[in-house]
């Protein structure tokens, strides 16, 4: 089937949805309440940008099972340190997919983005390089974050500090994207040089 392109705030509701739905469960009972309606809002979400897209999102998909698997763990073995892991692990899969991708000559990241990039052979390498330490870094904020905050803080910054964040940094990658942009001609004398990267 052929993907429908969503309103953009279609986009934010699937993202934001399940961390409001998170944080104001946590707030009114806690976390292992809100664990439990973080995975059903996760897949509400999954199945919503289906019906509408005909299309979920490599990094929704992702970050959806990462959910369920250490969301059944929490709440099994009723130990909140899996779900505050949670993030770390998703963070740490990207930034592997795609660090490890540049070893190979290739740039995921069109696929983990659900976009098409028409770029330089450069444009890809610092992309993907600099998608891949954001990646890193979130990974070590969250280590960080839950290890030395409160749970409720934590839940906070889970819900209203890592989507602004990511947001930010993507915007300003903007600049890099234009500066190494190939319009259609250049697309064409290119596609032999940057035909690896871009299969990726």
């Amino acid at each position: 089937m052929d993907k429908t392109q969503p309103h953009p705030l279609f986009k934010l509701a699937t993202e934001l949805g399940p961390l409001i739905v998170f944080f104001a469960v946590n707030a009114k009972f806690n976390l292992f309440a809100a664990t439990g309606a973080f995975m059903v809002a996760i897949v509400a979400a999954m199945i919503a940008s289906y019906v509408v897209t005909k299309h979920v999102p490599i990094m929704a998909l992702v970050t959806g099972v990462v959910v369920l698997v250490f969301g059944t763990l929490t709440l099994v073995l009723h130990d909140e340190t899996f779900i505050k892991m949670k993030p770390t692990i998703v963070y740490g899969l990207f930034a592997a997919v795609l660090g490890g991708g540049l070893l190979f000559g290739r740039s995921f990241i069109a696929i983990m983005f659900d976009q098409v990039f028409n770029l330089t052979p450069a444009g890809w390498r610092i992309l993907t390089m600099r998608w891949t330490l954001f990646f890193v870094a979130m990974a070590i904020l969250n280590e960080i974050v839950w290890r030395t905050q409160s749970t409720d803080f934590w839940v906070g910054f889970k819900a209203f500090g890592v989507l602004p964040l990511t947001m930010a940094f993507a915007v300003s990658q903007m600049p890099l994207v234009k500066r190494y942009h190939l319009e259609p001609a250049s697309l064409e004398t290119s596609e032999a040089e940057a035909g690896d990267i871009r299969k990726g």
